[in-house]
């Protein structure tokens, strides 16, 4: 007989259940990997020169040189109005203008700001500021690895707008592949995760960008 401190052989059932979870597990894995594959190749390694222009120009804060691109633009004619989306308390025309005299008169005349403290927010006030103005193409400034998750936050807020992207990338960026370093790669893992996140929350509520804000 057998001892009873031996234990019977798992069952073909367990067996099966636990190679199911095990293949299960990879295949999520994969497509993780994948999906974050073909995200990293959709932020832009360059910035690109504009071939149109449109009606306005909306900047989200959070990155160098953001704004001071945003109203480079403005004053070379490529909108008829800047939004700084999400600028903070301090930030206003006067400000701005301080830091940047040579666009002085295209910021006091033709510049918005909006207090939105997150990339929804800035869509959610971006849809409000465009219709507001009857605006119907857009040129998005942000960070190269941001502009992924602006462009689907801001397409499902307006999706009958056409939206230009205008990718910041700053010189340490050419300079250093995002791969390369730690801090740069786990800056593209977390973007990915709130995209990933953002698109989830979409996908759940599909009619957001048919309800008109108030």
């Amino acid at each position: 007989m057998p001892r009873s401190s031996e234990r019977s052989a798992p069952s073909p059932l367990l067996r099966c259940l636990g190679w199911s979870a095990f293949v299960l597990c990879a295949l999520a894995a994969l497509l993780i990997g994948l999906g974050f594959v073909w995200f990293s190749w959709r932020v832009p390694a360059d910035e690109i020169s504009l071939d149109r222009d449109a009606d306005g120009i909306v900047a989200l804060t959070g990155g160098a040189s953001r704004i001071a691109d945003a109203i480079e633009l403005l004053a070379s004619g490529r909108g008829k109005r800047l939004l700084i989306s999400g600028a903070y308390r301090a930030t206003n025309s006067n400000e701005i203008s301080r830091l940047n005299p040579e666009f002085g008169r295209w910021v006091r005349c033709c510049v918005d700001f909006d207090r939105s403290l997150n990339t929804l927010g800035n869509a959610i006030e971006t849809k409000r500021w465009a219709e507001s103005r009857g605006f119907r193409s857009l040129i998005i400034v942000t960070s190269n690895y941001h502009m992924p998750r602006a462009l689907a936050e801001i397409a499902h807020q307006l999706p009958d707008v056409v939206l230009v992207p205008f990718p910041v990338v700053t010189d340490r960026q050419r300079a250093e592949r995002w791969w390369g370093h730690w801090a740069t790669t786990r800056r593209m893992l977390i973007e990915y995760v709130k995209y990933v996140f953002a698109k989830a929350r979409m996908a759940l509520s599909p009619d957001a960008g048919n309800r008109r804000t108030s």
